[in-house]
């Protein structure tokens, strides 16, 4: 079995890793088979593991936690080509001997439809004084936007 990983970038770009051995972990320290060096990224992220003619990934306890198809892994889940694996901000798609030959990004789910908000409480002063110093506070700016991790994703081109 020749199984890889192609990492979509945005804007249709991919890059494809070869998994070669029996288990390859994936995760942000400079022992990993497969490092990716992004604060997001566990030290020991996850692991696939290959016996035959099979594919496994296990989450090592990770913090942000490993999806195939945007499902949480919990203890060992199949992994067949064609599904799509997320860690962190990454996503790959699995390749089992050439298949799936197209590769495309995921399909983007619908956005739900929003529920009826409870009607929000009357705002009281805090008890200990404080005022709404923080209610102007803009935290949009502080995910990691992915055009930014190139330079950090060079690291994996020496895999």
């Amino acid at each position: 079995m020749n199984a890889d990983l192609v990492l979509l970038r945005k804007g249709g770009a991919h890059k494809t890793f070869s998994l070669r051995n029996a288990v390859t972990v994936l995760g942000r320290r400079h022992d990993c088979d497969l490092r990716i060096p992004l604060p997001t990224i566990s030290r020991r992220h996850c692991e696939i593991q290959q016996n035959g003619e099979a594919l496994k990934i296990r989450d090592l306890d990770s913090t942000c936690g490993t999806f195939v198809n945007e499902k949480r892994v919990n203890g060992d889940s199949p992994v067949k080509a064609g599904d799509y694996i997320r860690i962190g901000p990454l996503t790959f798609v699995c390749q089992i001997d050439g298949k799936p030959e197209k590769i495309v990004p995921p399909k983007k789910a619908p956005p739900a439809q929003p529920k009826k908000a409870p009607p929000a409480p009357a705002k009281s002063k805090p008890a200990d004084g404080l005022d709404d110093s923080f209610a102007d506070l803009d935290a949009s700016g502080s995910a990691i936007e992915f055009e930014e991790l190139d330079s950090d994703l060079e690291d994996l081109d020496n895999v």
